[in-house]
């Protein structure tokens, strides 16, 4: 059996930066008073922009940006392999970016797929993001619709 504890390893922090163990963070930053919550795992490479938050059993995979003054609920996952051909992509090269943009809101267990999310959005708990949301708006459901504009 090979066992591997859950560790803080290689991140660079700004200021009052908030970390509840345990999680998984490697090789990623975090801006200015940031908060992780629990159980999260921030992979390689991801950014994490001021003022944001990041809540308890959510999972941000490599590719992802993340803006300032976000929220990002419980149990969120971000996806950055499509599986386009029928199995995993096996490789970054094969993977997709998801850019978060400032003052996005995404509720629970909502699953966000590689996209780009543009400022001032909401996205509704349980959604699925499949496609670009270009509108600052409420968007909710699987996959997730423009509700109403903001």
């Amino acid at each position: 059996m090979k066992l591997i504890q859950s560790q803080i390893r290689n991140i660079k922090t700004g200021e009052n930066c908030e970390i509840i163990e345990p999680v998984n963070l490697y090789d990623c930053t975090l801006g200015r008073n940031v908060f992780i919550g629990p159980f999260v795992e921030i992979q390689k490479g991801v950014k994490v922009g001021e003022n944001s938050r990041i809540s308890s059993h959510s999972f941000v995979c490599e590719l992802v940006t993340i803006g300032k003054d976000c929220f990002v609920g419980h149990g969120v996952n971000f996806v950055n392999d499509l599986f386009r051909e029928g199995s995993r992509g096996g490789s970054i090269e094969n993977w997709k970016e998801t850019f978060i943009h400032d003052k996005v809101m995404i509720g629970s267990g909502s699953t966000i797929l590689p996209v780009n999310v543009c400022s001032g959005c909401v996205i509704g708990a349980g959604s699925v993001v499949t496609k670009d949301l270009n509108e600052k708006g409420v968007y909710a459901g699987n996959p997730a619709k423009l509700i109403r504009k903001l």
